[in-house]
């Protein structure tokens, strides 16, 4: 079955997990692929081979096992390898569902996502429109800037920073009515697991959050806009969008960017 539209599950010590999405897929009527991300460290690895081996003829399944790198280490190495296949990425974590609606939820990403570079989310039940704790993206937008997530990044703080590469790109849209519910401890959705402790533990916490401070205001989110907003001209024929300069001339003046300038 051919999609275009890949969403990326990296998943550790829940195998049980995977039934659930997929039952979840089923109910809401998705066709969009998914990969479940496995460490091959992980003490229940055998049980998501067990999960790969019963989905291996589902062909929106697929299994990848590989050397831990924690969750955004995961999600950039898959993102990148997947780029160039798929015309649509998203993330979601092994605690997101998708929920049923009048029009199935992959359906609205793709139709979002038609027009060009972009990024869209739903709502959570948690954070809703403040973080994008599950998110859909052009593909060109990983190729652009090799990453799907800034990974200086572990785990933490990343769906601030999708909200603000769409905001600062001008090319994002939030559905409020597309429900992609987060079941976590915090919405009392979930027990706090291994998982969950090392994650949220008071060092990660403070990790991750160094790092998406120095992201952000230490030029590495300016330099990203930079390039997502070229992207975006390019893609509207080298015209810059209204009110975003990309390229000045001598006079500081915003120019228009032809394809292909660096």
């Amino acid at each position: 079955m051919a999609d275009d539209l890949l969403v990326i599950i990296p998943t550790r010590g829940r195998p049980h997990t995977v039934p659930e999405i997929m039952a979840a897929w089923d109910e809401t009527g998705a066709t969009a692929h998914v990969l479940f991300a496995v460490d091959t460290d992980d003490p229940e690895v055998a049980a998501y081979k067990k999960h790969a081996a019963a989905y291996k003829a589902d062909g929106r399944v697929r299994f990848t096992f590989g050397k831990r790198r924690r969750l955004v280490g995961t999600l950039n190495q898959q993102a990148v390898k997947a780029a160039g296949s798929y015309r649509f990425l998203a993330f979601m974590g092994d605690d997101h569902r998708p929920r049923p609606a009048a029009m199935p939820w992959d359906a609205r990403i793709r139709e979002c996502l038609s027009g060009g570079p972009g990024i869209v989310y739903g709502n959570d039940l948690l954070q809703g429109e403040k973080m994008a704790t599950a998110v859909a993206m052009t593909a060109d937008i990983v190729t652009t800037l090799g990453y799907m997530a800034p990974p200086s990044m572990v785990h933490l703080c990343v769906d601030l920073v999708w909200v603000e590469w769409g905001r600062g790109m001008q090319r994002i849209t939030y559905l409020d009515d597309m429900v992609i519910e987060h079941l976590h401890p915090a919405a009392s959705k979930a027990e706090l697991d291994a998982v969950y402790e090392e994650c949220n533990s008071e060092a990660q916490v403070s990790a991750d959050t160094d790092a998406y401070y120095e992201y952000s205001d230490g030029g590495g989110l300016e330099a990203d806009l930079v390039k997502l907003r070229k992207l975006v001209a390019y893609d509207n024929g080298g015209i810059l969008a209204p009110g975003v300069t990309i390229a000045t001339n001598d006079t500081g003046t915003a120019e228009a960017v032809a394809k292909g300038a660096s």
